[in-house]
């Protein structure tokens, strides 16, 4: 097998590739790429707690900590102590995260575009379908 035929490169080389661009299209926002996984989640539901954070991320705990750590220094979440449990928090956006959302939304469909461009729109559906039916194997 070459390369060209091993699912692990193609992937991880693609991964790699959008990452890149991603991360100089976020730089514009003073944000690093480490942080939109995070971001993206809270846009989807935010109030979870760090451990849940963690696992949709699929980063370690500790890793999670210095992320919330970053995004707080700049003022795009907070933490609130859970009544129940004082060593859990619930993660919520700020406003200026909130009003940041549209914009990077759209520079992810800008960087999806330019990837994508070379596939037809049923390619491109096909290829999305794929993706997700080979990570539905590893969840």
């Amino acid at each position: 097998m070459n390369r060209y035929e091993s699912l692990g490169y193609l992937v991880s080389h693609l991964n790699i590739e959008l990452q890149n661009e991603l991360d100089l299209h976020l730089k514009r926002y003073e944000l690093d790429i480490k942080l939109w996984p995070v971001l993206f989640a809270l846009w989807q539901e935010e109030g979870i707690t760090q451990t849940e954070l963690s696992k949709r991320c699929d980063v370690a705990n500790y890793t999670m900590t210095r992320l919330l750590d970053q995004l707080q220094v700049q003022g795009l979440i907070t933490r609130h102590q859970e009544l129940d449990n004082r060593r859990a928090f619930q993660i919520f956006l700020t406003d200026e995260a909130k009003a940041l959302e549209q914009d990077l939304i759209r520079e992810a469909e800008r960087v999806n575009e330019k990837f994508l461009a070379n596939l037809s729109e049923e390619e491109r559906i096909n290829f999305i379908k794929l993706l997700n039916k080979i990570n539905k194997l590893s969840d």
